[in-house]
């Protein structure tokens, strides 16, 4: 359910994705004077679906979305909701698809979330499991970097990534961790059920995560910076998940 903590999705693609989506809209905020053909959009689903319109000065859009780049859109929300572990299996079992899952482990940079959303969303991700402390949940942010993607991907919100990880290969899953040791990720094949386990931006994956994992995956640097952005590693990996799944 909903929480009652309010937040705003900003930016012109992720409201008119969420317009489109049954994310639940308290209020539609739009900039004074914008006469954009996307913004004629905005008001138009907005309208459809029956919704408070209220035309503001930029300076209060400024004030409620902190100086973020809003575009000249908010749209009032209730904070989004999470899905469940079955959720996932059964959107996967919907698509006729062997389960392809991420598991983030303690994530805190929001931009990390919303950018690896929306590749997981591009490849054909079946879901997201975080974990419900010490990580970045679903904010306004995570869902303005994802550009509409938070719509589409569930998110599943965990007390114990561990437990849930075992829980995973009970159920048939084989779950590829990342470390600097391991195989070229190159030569992951990703067909059949499979997680991907990526690790937080500083620490990398916990040492009973990594134990966890039935295989680790490594992607080879020969230049001078030796570790990459988490969304970037993470993008690589996935779109290696999706050729091996999707070959040519």
């Amino acid at each position: 359910m909903p929480s009652e903590t309010p937040e705003f999705i900003i930016g012109r693609h992720p409201a008119v994705a969420a317009l489109k989506a049954d994310q639940e809209i308290n209020k539609v905020f739009i900039q004074k004077d914008l006469h954009a053909d996307a913004i004629a959009t905005i008001i138009k689903l907005a309208k459809e679906r029956h919704l408070v319109i209220s035309t503001v000065p930029k300076n209060k859009l400024d004030l409620m979305t902190n100086n973020a780049n809003h575009q000249g859109v908010a749209l009032a929300v209730a904070a989004y909701r999470y899905a469940t572990v079955d959720d996932l299996f059964d959107r996967a079992a919907a698509k006729d698809e062997a389960p392809f899952f991420l598991i983030l482990d303690e994530l805190a940079d929001p931009h990390n979330l919303g950018s690896i959303l929306r590749t997981a969303d591009a490849a054909g991700v079946h879901g997201v499991i975080i974990p419900k402390r010490r990580a970045v949940g679903l904010t306004s942010v995570v869902a303005k970097t994802s550009t509409g993607a938070i719509e589409h991907v569930p998110v599943a919100r965990v007390t114990n990534l561990v437990q849930t990880a075992k829980e995973l290969q009970d159920r048939g899953l084989w779950l590829f961790g990342t470390d600097m040791q391991g195989t070229d990720y190159r030569r992951w094949d990703a067909r059949g059920p499979v997680a991907l386990v990526i690790g937080n931006e500083g620490k990398g994956i916990s040492a009973l995560l990594k134990k966890t994992c039935d295989e680790m995956l490594t992607i080879p640097m020969i230049g001078h910076v030796q570790s990459l952005n988490a969304s970037v590693a993470a993008s690589l990996l996935i779109y290696q998940g999706y050729n091996s799944r999707h070959p040519l």
